[in-house]
């Protein structure tokens, strides 16, 4: 499946203006916003939050399974796809990111 393939299996994005990403301690890493060039990002991202609670090792697994040729050329190009990038990392560093929606008014 490629990624355009997957994204159209994914929930709906319009209710959400941004998932923004927190580290253990609440800090805010990043924010991954419902805009163009970023759509399928959050579209995955809240998919694996609503799916596993959080942004796990599990969860980025699935993840670049989502983002499918993308992975590939992440993992060629490091720094040209950030988002699958820190997807890369918490698998490697096993580490997670609590998520926190920011709904659209």
């Amino acid at each position: 499946m490629s990624f355009s393939d997957n994204l159209k299996k994914l929930p709906g994005i319009s209710h959400l203006a941004a998932i923004n990403l927190l580290d253990a301690e609440g800090n805010l890493i990043v924010a991954i916003e419902n805009k163009a060039g970023s759509q399928g990002s959050l579209a995955v991202y809240n998919h694996l939050a609503q799916t596993y609670g959080a942004i796990t090792p599990e969860a980025a697994k699935k993840g670049l399974e989502l983002y499918a040729e993308h992975t590939d050329d992440a993992r060629a190009h490091p720094g040209k796809h950030p988002n699958i990038d820190r997807l890369i990392e918490l698998v490697e560093q096993k580490k997670s990111l609590r998520i926190k929606h920011v709904f659209a008014v």
